[in-house]
């Protein structure tokens, strides 16, 4: 059995500075339409997450639903008669990609004892850089650890989550705890993990409004970017600089915790070989590694296991699922709680809005106004919640700041509320008072509230 520290978590709500700028709340008005005219207005509760974008043209409605059936359904184990979804393993962490993205959502760590680890997963290296500045695959079991696979292999170990609980208190004397795992993982199966084992936890996020994220000028994101934090106002989001695999250049990360994926295609891509082992033209090889005989002497479902027509459409899928429509975005407590945000300095980080540019591809995504409450860059949070795991240009205190839209219709679509990169958070708050670094002025800011100023802060977020 090898204990490991935990790698803190990542970015998710405020960076910034905690000055505060005085001014009445309003509301803006096409905020409560995040996505544009792709927005979902239609269906909401559990089912939030699911819709077309709105706007969805006749040509792309088909190949959006059959992207649907091969996110949602089952893979199985080659050969089989279902030659179009075979190929799974020879391990993985999930049989499809939505027992990790549960109704479009968000995954969590395991909430009861007996749950299976996934949702979640962990990802290895050893320290040093690949070819490309990829993070180094661990000897005898590659970049990320799978739990599970098919007959006659061995998986690669068991994981599971050991808590323990801090104690913190606002300075008005309310009380809080908070969760700081430990991971532990047993079983070994292909040799012990090196003493300097790199881990970074990382929960599945919710794949709507991908699309749009992607339509986002570059020129856009160069604009918000400050690596030398040359205003001098605390803040020095920078982009990732990683491989894109089908083109074969270096280019602006824009997907995955560290902003490691340059593109909806290629996070899908590199999702179906991780998480399930299905190889594409992307990546046509297996994650076996040499001590793996039985995993490399494993049949395929073919080469490539998932064709570029349906992994086209899958990625089609992903970028044209619709971001919700806000509610009670013109409630007094709700813009009250919005000027508290931005007093606090969390829409440093969490930039409210953007326009997207021309896309010829998919003309539903053009040149909508959007708001996904992020500027996609890595952010330093500082040591204490750094995962010591570096990411082509982003070292392990860096974190892309996710979007926030949708976040408080989670609880709905998922049945949980945990939050930041590993899921340790129990709702928004607990989110907020992991943050440092850059965020940290932004955390004192929100810890200084009152509580029902904290409470108004909250409910905005979960507005959103």
């Amino acid at each position: 059995m090898r204990r490991l520290l935990p790698a803190l978590v990542s970015i998710l709500l405020a960076c910034g500075s905690a000055e505060v700028h005085h001014a009445e709340p309003q509301a803006e008005a096409s905020e409560h339409l995040p996505g544009g005219d792709t927005t979902n207005t239609l269906l909401f509760g559990d089912n939030a997450f699911t819709m077309p974008a709105s706007n969805i043209t006749a040509e792309h409605e088909s190949a959006f639903y059959t992207g649907n059936s091969f996110f949602n359904q089952n893979w199985v184990q080659a050969p089989a008669s279902t030659e179009s979804r075979d190929g799974l393993g020879p391990m993985f962490n999930a049989r499809s990609c939505a027992a990790c993205h549960f109704k479009d959502g968000r995954g969590s760590p395991p909430l009861e004892a007996d749950e299976g680890f996934v949702g979640i997963l962990l990802r290895l290296s050893v320290p040093g850089q690949g070819e490309h500045g990829e993070p180094l695959p661990v000897p005898g079991y590659g970049g990320q650890l799978q739990p599970y696979s098919i007959l006659h292999v061995p998986a690669e170990a068991t994981p599971r989550i050991d808590y323990s609980e801090i104690e913190g208190e606002y300075p008005d004397g309310e009380r809080y705890t908070l969760l700081s795992p430990e991971y532990v993982i047993e079983a070994e199966a292909y040799g012990s993990l090196p003493d300097d084992l790199e881990l970074s936890p990382r929960v599945a996020p919710a794949v709507f409004g991908l699309g749009l994220l992607e339509a986002i000028p570059l020129e856009r994101l160069e604009e918000l970017a400050d690596p030398d934090d040359a205003d001098g106002d605390g803040i020095s989001g920078r982009t990732n600089r990683v491989w894109d695999a089908a083109l074969e250049i270096e280019t602006t990360g824009r997907f995955g915790w560290k902003a490691e994926q340059p593109s909806v295609r290629q996070q899908s891509a590199g999702a179906f070989l991780g998480d399930m082992g299905i190889t594409s033209s992307l990546f046509p090889s297996q994650d076996c590694s040499d001590g793996q005989s039985e995993c490399n002497d494993s049949l395929a479902g073919g080469s490539p296991e998932i064709a570029d027509e349906l992994l086209d459409k899958v990625a089609l899928y992903a970028r044209l699922l619709a971001v919700p429509a806000r509610h009670r975005w013109q409630d007094a407590d709700t813009l009250h709680g919005k000027e508290l945000f931005n007093a606090a300095g969390c829409g440093s980080c969490h930039v409210a809005r953007h326009r997207t540019g021309v896309n010829e591809e998919l003309p539903e995504l053009s040149e909508q106004l959007i708001y996904p409450y992020s500027d996609l860059l890595l952010h330093d949070l500082g040591e204490e919640l750094s995962d010591e795991r570096p990411s082509f240009d982003a070292d392990g205190a860096e974190w892309r700041t996710p979007p926030l839209w949708g976040l408080g219709l989670t609880r709905d679509v998922n049945g949980h509320d945990r939050l930041l990169h590993d899921g340790r958070a129990r709702g928004v708050a607990e989110a907020i008072l992991w943050h440092g670094g850059e965020a940290e002025a932004a955390r004192e800011a929100f810890r200084a509230l009152a509580a029902g100023e904290r409470e108004a802060l909250v409910a905005f977020v979960e507005s959103l």
